[in-house]
């Protein structure tokens, strides 16, 4: 089987920087994150194999970021495949045993009489592909488990108030498992589970302007459901997703649907349910991600400004650093649009951040991000300082990034450097460079009219007084002799008149 990567394309107005997207055959230790309302499902004797493709994004407004990779026009893997029969499954037993594989791939050997294709797993990754979500369930240690008690008799008393359901969702290890997430993260939200609205069909929603682009964007999210579901099981969950999208931005026209958008929808739907995670994305789209799904990205962008002020604060000489390099914000678009639930490969680290981030101001996900920043500014000063470079690195976020960790982080940058701190540098910074832009424009013109560059400005009172005011050294001698004019003017004045109408 072939499996082909798609080619980087320009970043669209309200589109992210994407891979493309492919089902597994491997079953994970448990499903219970799966909608129940799905129903009954008979697998095949066959699994279906799809094969999506996603834009990529190529820099800021089209500007040309360079990939990651090394190829210019595409980036082809294969992956060797073979079929062997029940003799060759025999063979794999033995290797289990102790004998090593031949063709690095893996075996089945309950599928006795059966063809079975092993797998050569691709290694290499462009680092704006993201992996395939991996829902591998780990055993509670001994905190865990506390902290799960804890938390279950909260839900047996009906006196446990928002404050304590956001507490355990922002400590450590947050809300341990997806049973608990499934009762505690519509409290979070404000949204009682007993009275929910029944979902419509997709019939019903299929004439609204944004349906085929919410269908194209939910047909490449294959990699964010749990691998090895029957197909009839995948494709319930994919209509149900269109229908959760559909219906919020149905229901508040106002608001204008993003690629992303179906990343951040895609985890609820898993955790709490169809019909609950409609009101759970309502009341987010309202608030959290009200700012991004405006008609323009403009706002998102200013949020996005937020990092540097962040990290200049802790870090001066790695802002600079990063300023110097002009790679920007883009490497956390898709972080701030999605809640990192693109980014990550681990599903348990994603529902481990939509913890805190239900129970947190909506601009944690921005506190996070400088965090993640500033915890990597080892990484960040070993690489070349430019633009390509620390877009690749920044972009691909580690598998090891201790997220605990980086909580505590983000929410010390909170209490030392509220929002409204953060807001006044990103003014002075926004003034900065309008300033910049204006000098830069008036010395084009000086060039194209003068064929030279234009004389520096004194730093005088005058140009403090009128910063707008362009002085030539003409200038300054001519205002300097006028000042000078008037001063005498008015000493001789003082020293003659005042005098006079004294006495009188």
């Amino acid at each position: 089987m072939e499996r082909v990567e798609p080619i980087n394309g320009p970043l669209e107005k309200r589109t992210l920087p994407y891979g493309d997207a492919e089902d597994s055959d491997e079953q994970p230790e448990s499903q219970s994150m799966l909608d129940e309302s799905v129903g009954p499902i008979v697998p095949k004797s066959g699994d279906k194999k799809f094969g999506m493709s996603r834009e990529l994004a190529d820099g800021d407004g089209g500007s040309g970021v360079q990939r990651c990779s090394d190829d210019d026009e595409r980036d082809e893997t294969t992956e060797s495949t073979r079929l062997i029969n029940e003799d060759e499954v025999k063979k794999g037993e033995k290797q289990d045993e102790g004998e090593p594989s031949s063709n690095g791939g893996t075996t089945s050997p309950g599928l006795n009489g059966k063809n079975i294709a092993l797998v050569q797993p691709n290694n290499h990754r462009r680092s704006d592909e993201p992996t395939e979500l991996s829902f591998e369930k780990f055993p509670e240690n001994h905190e865990e488990k506390l902290k799960r008690i804890k938390i279950e008799n909260a839900l047996d008393d009906p006196k446990t108030t928002l404050e304590t359901w956001k507490q355990f969702a922002k400590s450590e290890y947050g809300l341990i498992n997806d049973d608990l997430r499934r009762k505690i993260w519509p409290l979070l939200v404000g949204v009682d589970p007993q009275q929910v609205d029944p979902a419509p069909s997709l019939e019903e929603l299929n004439s609204h302007p944004e349906y085929n682009q919410v269908v194209l964007d939910v047909n490449r999210s294959l990699k964010r459901f749990p691998p090895g579901i029957p197909y009839e099981q995948r494709v319930a969950l994919q209509d149900q997703l269109t229908v959760l999208i559909l219906r919020v931005i149905i229901k508040y026209p106002h608001l204008k649907y993003y690629q992303g958008y179906h990343d951040v929808a895609i985890t609820f739907l898993l955790v709490v349910g169809e019909e609950v995670a409609f009101h759970v994305m309502e009341i987010l789209s309202t608030n959290h991600l009200v700012e991004c799904m405006q008609e323009t990205m403009e706002p998102t962008q200013r949020r996005l400004m937020f990092i540097y002020p962040l990290v200049r604060r802790e870090n001066a000489a790695l802002c600079s650093y990063l300023e110097r390099s002009t790679v920007g914000t883009l490497f956390a678009l898709p972080w701030y649009l999605t809640w990192f639930g693109h980014s990550l490969n681990s599903y348990r680290s994603v529902v481990r951040l939509y913890d805190y981030f239900l129970a947190s101001d909506f601009l944690l996900p921005i506190y996070v991000t400088s965090a993640i920043v500033i915890y990597r500014q080892n990484e960040i000063f070993q690489e070349d300082c430019d633009m390509a470079s620390l877009h690749c690195l920044l972009s691909q976020l580690p598998e090891d990034l201790p997220f605990e960790y980086l909580l505590k982080s983000a929410e010390n940058l909170y209490r030392k450097y509220p929002p409204r701190v953060i807001e006044k540098d990103v003014e002075t910074m926004i003034a900065k460079e309008k300033q910049q832009r204006l000098n830069e424009e008036r010395e084009r013109e000086y060039r194209k009219r003068y064929g030279k560059k234009p004389p520096p400005v004194p730093n005088s009172i005058i140009s403090r007084f009128l910063p707008h005011l362009q002085l030539s050294r003409r200038s300054v001698f001519v205002t300097t002799a006028f000042s000078i004019l008037v001063g005498f003017c008015a000493y001789y004045y003082r020293a003659h008149y005042i005098p006079l109408s004294a006495v009188r």
